[in-house]
């Protein structure tokens, strides 16, 4: 179904087994270090698409499987929430330190977004390992450019791990000896090793923009990659980059063919055949068929009440879990479809039409209307809180959507660029760009997808202080600099993991307090190392403040 796995498929048995072989190895030291290939496979240029994509499964583990990315990045920032329900989503309170910034280095979550990222480091070392010293025969143009894909690939992994942990070991090498221990790098210094790797890869680079590099770095992806890097600079380094940024991002703007260009509707690139969308640059491939880790990709599972399965045809019973904190709902406009369409609100009912019900709790019995109301972090019933509906929910879904996930897509260009005009004093400019993004959300009423410059450099809509049945404060967001900007970064790129990303970058991550969550410290900007990672290796030393 999704044409990436037509050329995994295209290889010969062999092929396939050595790619699964890669994307076994999960770890810096691992067995699999000594056992570079099947002796049994003698790979040609043929076969080359099935081996690099080896190297992206981890791409989609580390970002979707449970508590990985996705999770990182979203529940510990101010627009997603996973509360205490009736039927459970307590689990030893994970998911309550996480949105009340309490973590610690033993979670599962910090845990699962290192190891499944270095699995995807170690996959891409052993795959240019095996280029460069001739295993994998290649003509030198096929090679140079197989090679430039991986180093970018690979450099994309780190990127993870620059903003999550920051000060990462750089580990390159496959060939290494027995009992190897890396050394632990700056934040700085793994900054500018993704930097380099993406600036030396991208001349070498596919400029293919179809089927046969979906799902894959070509020259386009790689540039949106670099610009995402130079937009966060400020914060890896302590030196902005909004030139750079600019220029990453004009790069993809200005390319002569085959131009990326926004979706006429934005649902169309969350639709469940979204492989062929226009506006995703790089995205994850998801296939049901082929994909079929538990946790593949199941949003809908986490989001949805048990009852819903009526709605959607769904082969298991969803899980009833997150939902929208209720502050960052009522910062949109009521006709902006983003709201309208990315979220699940008000009375439910069943394919058939028949009105549903409360199953469990308190108000079991009672019609299932989703509120957008909550009463904490700790506490909750089934109606309370929108749901999430922004990746279309197929009927007779499974427990994995089909649905590819954009990683990157150009509306994230157009954000970058109008982000790096704004803090360059260049607003009007930066206005253009916005509206152009917000065209799409307000088609009833043109008049509203219009911003101003002067607008972009306003507080915040959101009306930050804790919110729950414990406590209520009040602290505002018009003191936010260029809040107005965090707004449409929110409004448009809500459910995509990268919440937290943002709201370190406009400095309110630690600063502001939302449902259950208080003013927490600014070390926990940056997660701590594991636990577990550091007990392997004493080179290790755990970020300030855990």
């Amino acid at each position: 179904m999704k044409e990436i796995f037509k050329y995994i498929r295209l290889g010969k048995c062999a092929a396939l087994a050595f790619v699964l072989s890669l994307a076994a190895c999960t770890e810096l030291e691992h067995e699999n270090y000594s056992t570079i290939v099947s002796s049994e496979f003698d790979p040609t240029e043929s076969d080359i698409a099935a081996i690099v994509s080896a190297g992206y499964v981890a791409w989609r583990q580390t970002m979707l499987e449970w508590n990985g990315v996705w999770r990182t990045q979203e529940v510990s920032g101010d627009e997603v929430v996973i509360p205490a329900r009736p039927n459970g989503w307590v689990d030893g309170g994970i998911y309550r330190r996480i949105h009340e910034h309490k973590w610690t280095a033993n979670d599962d979550n910090v845990l699962q977004g290192w190891s499944r990222t270095y699995a995807g480091i170690t996959v891409c070392n052993k795959i240019i390992y095996q280029i460069e010293t001739n295993y994998i025969p290649l003509t030198d143009e096929k090679k140079a450019e197989t090679l430039a894909e991986l180093r970018a690939l690979r450099a994309s992994y780190y990127y993870l791990l620059l903003d999550i942990y920051g000060n990462v070991p750089i580990v390159t090498d496959f060939d290494v000896p027995e009992g190897f221990l890396p050394e632990q790098s700056s934040r700085q210094e793994v900054y500018n090793f993704v930097v380099t790797e993406l600036t030396e890869s991208i001349p070498d680079l596919s400029t293919a923009h179809d089927m046969t590099m979906y799902g894959r770095f070509n020259r386009w992806a790689a540039y949106t990659l670099l610009a995402k890097v130079y937009l966060n600079s400020e914060v890896y380094t302590g030196t902005p980059q909004w030139a750079k940024c600019i220029e990453a991002c004009d790069s993809v703007i200005t390319r002569p063919k085959n131009k990326y260009i926004l979706e006429t509707t934005q649902k169309n690139v969350f639709i469940t055949e979204n492989q062929n969308s226009p506006e995703i640059i790089f995205g994850l491939a998801i296939d049901d068929n082929y994909t079929k880790n538990w946790n593949t990709f199941d949003i809908h599972m986490q989001t949805l009440q048990p009852s819903m399965q009526a709605t959607y045809n769904l082969q298991q019973s969803p899980w009833g879990g997150m939902c929208a904190i209720p502050q960052f709902i009522d910062t949109f406009d009521p006709e902006d479809s983003r709201l309208t369409e990315n979220y699940i609100y008000g009375q439910q009912y069943s394919a058939a039409g028949e009105a549903l019900e409360c199953t469990m709790g308190d108000l079991a019995g009672e019609p299932l209307a989703f509120v957008n109301e909550l009463p904490g972090v700790d506490k909750s019933e089934e109606i309370h809180g929108y749901r999430f509906g922004k990746f279309e929910i197929a009927k007779g879904s499974t427990n994995i959507l089909n649905n590819d996930f954009p990683v990157f897509r150009y509306a994230d260009i157009l954000m970058m660029k109008a982000e790096g005009l704004l803090r360059t004093g260049k607003a009007d400019e930066a206005a253009e760009l916005v509206t152009q993004v917000r065209q799409r959300a307000f088609k009833s009423n043109p008049d509203k997808a219009i911003v101003t410059g002067a607008q972009l450099q306003e507080g915040s809509a959101y009306d930050y202080g804790l919110r729950n049945h414990l406590q209520s404060t009040t602290e505002g967001g018009d003191d936010i600099v260029y809040g107005r900007f965090l707004d449409e970064l929110a409004w448009e790129f809500n459910q995509e993991g990268r919440r937290r990303q943002d709201m370190i970058r406009f400095g309110v991550f630690h600063t502001k307090s939302w449902l259950s969550h208080s003013v927490s410290n600014i070390n926990m900007a940056l997660y701590p190392i594991p636990e577990t990672e550091r007990n392997k290796n004493p080179k290790l030393e755990q970020n300030q403040g855990y």
